[in-house]
């Protein structure tokens, strides 16, 4: 019995098999011809839609011609070389759609005469009226060449649509046969694969205890797994944390002492010029030529004075830097607040600050945003804008004006991109990386700063879930794009 069985089963999956080779088969040859009916289908529905697109162009040429002959006002001409271009492309259009229509070759080219007569006549008749040839203008309108070359044209149009909705209807019908047999397979289909669903459902049952105990054991481990996971997590975001203090800390604690450098030097210039007065004074009193006056005269005048411009330089860049640090570590601190941005409307708001610097140089800025919506903390994304179009203002170049394009659109796995393209001096490519670093500079400085914009724009933006890079040609320009969720 036992062995019965075995047989039986085995025939029905060898049974089961063949027949659905038998159905992947013919279910392949109903796609392929329901693919080749819908190829008729999409070049029917092209061929009439050129041929209704190349009409409307030429009557709406036409309709411009007229205007201005009955009005003599240019303004009627607005849309005339327009409506000409159109017309130019469609017959181009239709060229290549009617090469599949071998009965209408020769009333092709018949309209392509007919089209190119007709233009040129409406070129004549405005030619005219613009040369004040009136009598010249009316013989060639009493003629009617224009109304019988687009009477002609009309009729060339027509018969093409006719062929084009011919064809369409035939494809639609044979598209309505072909579903019906897949139906058909369908069905069989269905019975074929229940019966060996049936068949196999016996082995699945047996084998399900075993799929059972696998889970389940998988689930242990991934529930041990998402554990190790959020402990490593919060680990590290305590170890953040206290670096952001530490950071914090050392940064206050490094403000007490510059202060008092600060202090300090201003004292000592206080003296020195106390010191000053002192040495002019002595100097009547003593023998000039002395060395010991002359050397004394050259400290409090010349070294000591440029001493301190050294400290007071020092301090000023120490303390610069101090505040970047302690901008980077207040961020980190920061609570963000999430909301769904437009992207057009964020721009405009940061092109108003340096509008006027770009236009000051004949410059330009051009938007293209196909995904205009992002999900991020609106100062931030407004922070990393400023300093990316700050970047390109500030670092243009002097050869050409200055010509930034912003393009945003979407990406894969819900994300949006943000590129900001300059024209301006570049990057060398052995600087790339290192412009995000920290008080690292490229390039000539010959600019105020302190190497903290594209680091700080980093640390934004990998705050918000995203992540931003560069790419650049030296003397050519530079693309910066920022990845960030989409709202």
């Amino acid at each position: 019995m036992n062995r019965f069985l075995l047989k039986s089963t085995i025939s029905l999956i060898v049974l089961g098999f063949v027949a659905l080779g038998v159905i992947i088969a013919m279910t392949f040859w109903l796609n392929v011809r329901a693919q080749n009916y819908f190829d008729a289908v999409i070049e029917a529905r092209d061929t009439r839609a050129a041929t209704v697109e190349l009409r409307n162009a030429i009557l709406s040429a036409e309709s411009s011609q007229r205007g201005f002959l009955y009005t003599n006002n240019e303004i009627y001409l607005s849309p005339y070389e327009t409506a000409k271009a159109q017309a130019t492309r469609h017959r181009e259009v239709l060229d290549r759609a009617l090469g599949g229509y071998p009965e209408l070759s020769a009333a092709r080219k018949r309209l392509g005469e007919a089209l190119s007569e007709k233009i040129a006549e409406m070129d004549r008749t405005i030619a005219l009226k613009r040369e004040r040839r009136e009598d010249d203008l009316a013989q060639l309108v009493r003629t009617n060449r224009g109304k019988a070359l687009m009477d002609e044209a009309n009729v060339y149009f027509a018969g093409i649509i006719r062929a084009a909705e011919q064809r369409l209807t035939v494809a639609i019908d044979e598209q309505r046969s072909n579903a019906s047999l897949l139906r058909l397979v369908s069905l069989l289909s269905a019975g074929v694969i229940t019966l060996v669903v049936g068949v196999v459902a016996f082995t699945v049952t047996r084998n399900m205890r075993d799929i059972a105990r696998g889970r389940d054991e998988l689930t242990r481990m991934n529930e041990g797994l998402e554990q190790r996971v959020q402990e490593r997590t919060s680990e590290l975001t305590r170890t953040n944390e206290e670096l952001q203090r530490f950071a914090y800390i050392v940064t206050h604690d490094l403000r007490a002492p510059l202060v008092n450098i600060m202090g300090f030097t201003s004292e000592l210039e206080t003296g020195i010029g106390s010191l000053q007065a002192l040495i002019d004074q002595s100097a009547h009193l003593q023998d000039a030529a002395d060395p010991i006056v002359r050397e004394a005269r050259a400290a409090a005048k010349e070294d000591l004075p440029e001493a301190i411009r050294f400290i007071r330089s020092s301090t000023r860049k120490m303390d610069n830097l101090i505040n970047a640090i302690l901008k980077l570590a207040r961020e980190g601190r920061r609570q963000l607040k999430w909301e769904r941005i437009n992207i057009e409307d964020a721009v405009n708001a940061n092109v108003q600050t340096v509008q006027h610097q770009i236009s000051a140089q004949g410059g330009e800025i051009s938007l293209d945003i196909s995904a205009p919506i992002v999900r991020a903390d609106r100062l931030s994304f407004e922070q990393v804008l400023g300093n990316v179009l700050d970047n390109a203002v500030k670092y243009r170049s002097n050869d050409r004006p200055l010509k930034i394009n912003l393009r945003s659109y979407p990406l894969a796995r819900g994300n949006v991109q943000i590129d900001i393209e300059d024209n301006g001096r570049g990057i060398a490519e052995e600087d790339l990386e290192r412009v995000f670093d920290l008080f690292r500079r490229a390039g000539s400085q010959d600019l105020p700063g302190e190497g903290i914009g594209l680091a700080y724009v980093r640390t934004l933006v990998r705050n918000l879930g995203g992540d931003v890079k560069l790419a650049s040609k030296l003397d050519q320009g530079t693309t910066i794009s920022i990845v960030l969720p989409a709202g």
